[in-house]
């Protein structure tokens, strides 16, 4: 067997490595590399050994350069571990991948793919010929390539080459490969153009489809991800007080009034955890009433205003919701607008989970009015399922989160750069690196476009509706509240037959608030299904079915019941 004195193994041998003076780590490393299919063990051999050096153990055929095709597979096994077809991927969509039936050969060639360009990546990125940096101007890169979001989704083949052609352009770091595998992509914070250009390039371009999704015209205005949708709140509470008081971000709280935030009495718990976070306290959160379908009501919103300012309090902020929690219920937001219009104030939209409606030419009109707020609240991540974790913090106003959040650390954000420093995103967020979490999102995007996203979204809220049907006459079954929801969350109890001949007293809650906790602790043991369970108010324990897989069909709501069902019955 070689020695390991080039390649993966010669980086850190200079400084006295005790691996790589070890060719047994690099054997076993081989070893296990070899349960890759494809080729890609040998691939990653080649990478640890050095060029044109492998292994004889292994049996690993394939050189790094190959580019010979395998043939198609004709075995029954599944998932099966045979090197996979030559596939056309230019006739290729995402719907044509897993869970797509008979997705399996295609799914596992085109992750293949996937690993070969990321090896190719870490390969050229430990060449010590290679560029640092394949420098372009922001708007050289803008037009070089169209890196625009559409309706119509794009090809496999294209897909692959939105990944080559995103890593072109990347840092060539020499080192950090463990992460450029493990995170996807590649590990680069976003703050400066010159240290992740394409990245912040896509943000620029995501953000600005979003702002359009949401009635901003021409997507107007400014925007960032963050670590999540409790810190997007945080975030339009922080813009909405700078832009009442200004003077807070040097002389604090003490030199501004008494402000106080109102919010839904269903809405997120974050929205009370930044007001404690800004010292702002979460007394001065004042909780709204909302219906029995749990949707703020206007006219205890207006009456509460009034209340506050007559106190000598300050408003300053409205959080509305679209999309609860809970009840998944969509404040009215035509009508709080008009309010905070009226007195002055701040309009925030918590949108993390209803957001993704916009998507739906079907079901966006439940967002009438989000287009009014100054700063919405959006979590790909949850009903777009994007992968953990992408959430956008989205405000009308440009430039006012840079003039919040600014601090001119002159070491980092130098003034005399020669690019357009309006790409230089990290002044205006509270962290300076922040993670990539926009890649995933416009990836999937140029992958369903907008008519993918939508139909997904569709299915999901079909299928809340077949769940409700099913169950909203059903002997055993009763709904937390009358109609149709409104998103994909259906409430309900199940009632076991020991309970259903009880008349409605308090001995009955008091039984009924222990079911659904036993049945999914039940569900759980047997490792069949899980559902969420919750009070609310004056409400016992309720379960909380939200569908937002769009791989679920009607078989298993049915299951679901039955389960529910089974699991119930003895109590």
């Amino acid at each position: 067997m070689a020695t390991p004195g080039s390649g993966f193994w010669s980086f850190g041998s200079e400084e006295g490595s005790g691996d790589a003076e070890n060719p047994g780590t690099a054997k076993a490393f081989c070893q296990a590399a070899q349960k890759f299919t494809g080729g890609i063990g040998t691939k990653l051999c080649a990478l640890l050994y050095g060029d044109g050096e492998k292994p004889m153990e292994t049996g690993a055929k394939e050189d790094l350069g190959s580019t010979e095709k395998t043939p198609a597979c004709t075995c029954n096994n599944k998932p099966c571990s045979c090197q996979k077809a030559d596939i056309n991927y230019a006739f290729l969509h995402s719907t044509d991948l897993l869970p797509a039936c008979n997705g399996e050969i295609t799914t596992l060639s085109f992750l293949q793919d996937v690993m070969d360009i990321l090896l190719q990546y870490v390969v050229k990125s430990f060449d010590r010929s290679t560029k640092v940096i394949d420098f372009h101007y922001p708007n050289e890169l803008l037009q070089e390539y169209n890196w625009e979001l559409a309706d119509q989704p794009q090809t496999l083949e294209e897909i692959l080459l939105n990944c080559r052609t995103t890593l072109k352009y990347a840092i060539k770091t020499g080192n950090r490969h463990a992460e450029i595998l493990l995170s996807g992509i590649a590990y680069y914070p976003v703050f400066t153009y010159e240290i992740a250009p394409v990245f912040v390039l896509l943000e620029y371009v995501t953000l600005r489809k979003m702002r359009e999704m949401i009635g901003w015209p021409g997507g107007c205005g400014d925007g960032i991800f963050s670590p999540g949708g409790a810190i997007s709140n945080m975030y339009a509470m922080l813009i909405a007080r700078f832009k009442m008081f200004p003077e807070v971000k040097e002389k604090g709280m003490a030199a501004i009034p008494r402000l106080v935030a109102f919010t839904s009495e269903h809405s997120h718990f974050s929205v009370k955890k930044g007001a404690a976070a800004l010292g702002i306290g979460t007394d001065s959160v004042i909780l709204i009433r909302c219906d029995e379908r749990g949707k703020i009501i206007p006219s205890d919103l207006e009456r509460r205003i009034i209340e506050a300012k007559q106190k000598g309090f300050v408003p300053f902020l409205v959080s509305a919701t679209a999309g609860t929690t809970v009840y998944g219920a969509f404040d009215p937001l035509l009508a709080i607008a008009d309010i905070c219009k009226k007195y002055k104030i701040w309009m925030h939209v918590d949108a993390a989970w209803g957001g993704g409606l916009l998507m739906s030419r079907k079901h966006k009109w439940k967002l009438n009015g989000v287009e009014r707020a100054n700063s919405v609240t959006w979590n790909p991540h949850k009903m777009m399922g994007v992968p953990l974790q992408c959430s956008a913090l989205l405000v009308r106003e440009e430039g006012l989160m840079q003039s919040c959040n600014q601090m001119h650390a002159s070491y980092l954000f130098q003034q005399d750069k020669h690019y357009d420093l309006s790409y230089d995103t990290g002044d205006k967020a509270l962290q300076c690196g922040r993670h990539v979490d926009v890649f995933k999102l416009w990836l999937m995007w140029r992958a369903k476009g907008t008519t993918g996203f939508e139909a997904q979204i569709d299915k999901c809220l079909e299928l809340a509706e077949y769940l409700y049907n099913k169950i909203k006459n059903r002997e055993g079954y009763e709904m937390v509240f009358d109609g149709k929801p409104q998103h994909t969350n259906v409430c309900f109890w199940y009632v076991p037959p020991s309970l259903r001949s009880m008349e409605d007293n308090e001995e009955r809650m008091n039984c009924l608030l222990k079911v659904a906790p036993v049945i999914k602790a039940r569900m759980m043991e047997y490792g069949t299904t899980m559902v969420s369970y919750q009070p609310l108010g004056d409400k016992v324990n309720f379960f909380r079915m939200v569908i937002s897989n769009p791989a679920a069909s009607h078989q298993d709501i049915d299951f679901l019941i039955e389960e529910i069902e089974r699991l119930g019955q003895d109590l």
